[in-house]
């Protein structure tokens, strides 16, 4: 099972995530480094998982504030192999190459996360993904290798735009969220990624919220996922440094 740390960035530091309530949200303490600068924390998250992936969400932004552009260029620069999987809260593709733009050369390395709660229709949708689902590497998401995350909390479906129906125009990669799980240590939510599973066989799914160890991991590769968002549980020291 691939790990990909995540950092969840308010006001410029590191917080810790409580059940998807994000105003909840306080400065993150870990036992993998000290303080919640977010070059500081990435930096720990992605040696002690061998990755060169993380997943970065901007809460200010999700939040309908202004993106953290200063934070995230300082993770590109930091971080120059890794894969930066952005989440904040675009609402189209648009959206996603504006702040791209606003990053200048430090976007390259950006992968626009498009989440299910915060997309604006299903043409958007459809508009995010449409060059990779078609072969052509020209658009904006198909250059970055764009990622749909499919949101939901308490059962309910943060889907406006119908994404979760529509999953002939889903991406390769998608997220499956379940937003009360994150930060709850409640185990994950393996029926619901079950269900996306059978819509979307060839899809790699990537779960979110709720690994509490080892063995929750394995049960996830079991059902189909082939990596999971992870952060508590690295920081209160429950998985093992990945040997690279």
């Amino acid at each position: 099972m691939k790990l990909i740390p995540v950092i969840d960035l308010m006001r410029g530091q590191v917080v810790r995530a409580v059940r998807g309530h994000r105003r909840a949200y306080r400065a993150i303490e870990s036992r993998l480094c000290v303080g919640s600068d977010p070059v500081a924390v990435a930096t720990a998250l992605c040696e002690h998982c061998a990755t060169g992936q993380l997943y970065v969400a901007d809460l200010d932004a999700l939040l309908g504030g202004p993106w953290q552009v200063e934070s995230l260029r300082s993770l590109v620069q930091a971080l120059p192999d890794v894969e930066l999987w952005v989440d904040a809260g675009f609402a189209n593709a648009a959206a996603a190459a504006v702040l791209r733009a606003e990053l200048g050369a430090a976007g390259t390395p950006i992968v626009p996360v498009f989440g299910s709660e915060s997309l604006a229709s299903r043409s958007e949708l459809e508009r995010c993904f449409a060059a990779s689902n078609s072969g052509d590497a020209s658009g904006v998401a198909a250059a970055a290798g764009a990622v749909l995350s499919l949101d939901r909390r308490d059962g309910q479906r943060l889907d406006a735009a119908g994404c979760w129906e529509a999953p002939a125009l889903w991406p390769r990669r998608v997220i499956v969220m379940t937003l009360e799980r994150v930060g709850s240590d409640a185990g994950p939510d393996l029926e619901t990624l079950s269900d996306v599973q059978i819509k979307a066989p060839r899809a790699f799914l990537v779960g979110a919220g709720g690994i509490r160890n080892e063995a929750d991991l394995a049960r996830a590769a079991e059902v189909g996922a082939g990596a999971w968002l992870v952060a508590s549980a690295l920081h209160d020291g429950r998985l093992p440094r990945v040997r690279a």
